[in-house]
């Protein structure tokens, strides 16, 4: 259990600085290097990249060890696909069960990320995002969906932290249409908010693909590490 809990923090500690930029697309992570800073055995940061290689942040390749995973725009596009598959339906199971006290969590979390907005504090967006997410689809009784659309959130978040952070007008647009979902949720217009979920996340993908350079017509290529 305690090399679990340390495994735990362990990866939330690597998950913010792959986010964050800190490590870098293709950068490799020594597990003895890791696990001297830590303070740990290489048990647990083994399990810790494990984990964060299930959630598309980490590859690793048994004769080179471990590294950040490049950045692709065919990966960002089947996550968010496999999103727009299955955060409505989980909107649709949950939002009619979200209690009094959902509704001011999500109130709480809008108001953090208008202030991370107005602060232009690009760690915090995408913690955000995914609680506020998740959040609105807690009560849908759905583990393990929800499960996955975490790892997913957790995965796009790379890509979107990149994007949202040179246009301020998508984190408006993004402030915005959470507003209207939460409102629509707790006015029980169920319908309508999975609706503008489905647009809110088809927006999001035209966007990063445009942004990535992976649309009709793009020289790019297909991996940016």
């Amino acid at each position: 259990m305690k090399n679990r809990t340390m495994a735990g923090s362990i990866g939330a500690e690597i998950r913010q600085r792959i986010l964050d930029g800190h490590y870098p697309a293709g950068s490799q992570l020594r597990q003895d290097g890791l696990a001297a800073e830590f303070g740990a055995s290489r048990i647990p940061v083994r399990e810790a990249l494990f984990q964060l290689e299930a959630e598309g942040l980490v590859r690793i390749h048994p004769h080179r060890g471990a590294m950040v995973a490049p950045l692709s725009p065919a990966e960002a596009a089947e996550a968010l696909e496999l999103r727009g598959a299955l955060e409505p339906r989980l909107l649709a199971l949950s939002a009619p069960r979200l209690t009094a006290d959902d509704f001011a969590r999500a109130d709480t979390l809008l108001d953090e990320y208008a202030a991370a907005l107005r602060a232009g504090a690009t760690a915090r967006w995408g913690a955000l995002n995914t609680d506020l997410h998740l959040l609105l689809y807690s009560r849908a009784e759905r583990p393990r969906a929800l499960g996955l659309v975490g790892s997913l959130l957790a995965e796009c978040d790379r890509y979107t932290r990149l994007q949202l952070s040179t246009d301020g007008a998508e984190l408006e647009r993004a402030d915005r249409e959470h507003r209207e979902i939460v409102r629509l949720c707790r006015n029980g217009h169920v319908s309508a908010a999975c609706a503008l979920l489905v647009d809110h996340i088809a927006h999001v993908a035209a966007a990063l693909m445009a942004f990535l350079g992976d649309g009709p017509g793009s020289t790019k290529s297909a991996r940016i590490v």
